[in-house]
């Protein structure tokens, strides 16, 4: 169940996130999954506070949450060329096994082990909100999003490659001993 209002201000990394009950190591609790939506509450220092969609709350190292931009990519800019409907009918098509697995592990015919090995790989993420649509392309590790007409990169999971000299030092977030 979604909590009324729910609107995600970060998503967990793509490898998933350890959580903890309080901003205190010592007291983990269940880790989250790889790109879950989440609203980040509160921060103290390098900890974050995060809510899920179903109301559950925990503490993340705020670092590592990915922020999802408050609007959407416009409609019909430059990265706006592909037709969703190819990617649709992906999402669909794994949807759809994924159900007969579990139809079939209800059913009796697989056990735990074969429902694993005939869903793994399978991984699709949409949301739909009126004429909004965030869809998951997992051949390309990124979120798109489309109007109806065209698809725009929203968010990747992709490392960034490339070593671009912005020609100065890196950016020192914290003074080395001995320069404080």
């Amino acid at each position: 169940m979604t909590s009324p209002g729910f609107r995600p201000t970060h998503v967990v990394p793509p490898r998933g996130l350890p959580a903890w009950e309080a901003p205190d190591p010592a007291r983990p609790t269940m880790p989250l999954d790889p790109l879950l939506p989440v609203q980040l509450v509160e921060r103290r220092g390098d900890w974050g506070y995060i809510r899920c969609a179903n109301g559950w709350g925990a503490w993340v190292d705020g670092r590592r949450l990915v922020a999802v931009p408050e609007d959407p990519p416009a409609a019909g800019g430059p990265d706006g060329t592909a037709d969703p409907r190819p990617l649709l009918a992906r999402a669909e098509q794994a949807l759809g096994d994924y159900r007969a697995a579990v139809e079939a592990l209800a059913a009796g015919g697989l056990d735990g082990e074969a429902f694993g090995a005939r869903t793994e790989g399978l991984r699709i993420g949409i949301v739909i909100d009126g004429e909004s649509m965030w869809l998951y392309d997992p051949r390309e590790g990124r979120w798109v999003y489309s109007e109806g007409r065209l698809l725009n990169t929203y968010a990747t999971d992709r490392a960034v490659t490339g070593t671009d000299d912005t020609g100065h030092a890196p950016t020192r977030l914290v003074a080395p001993e001995g320069e404080r």
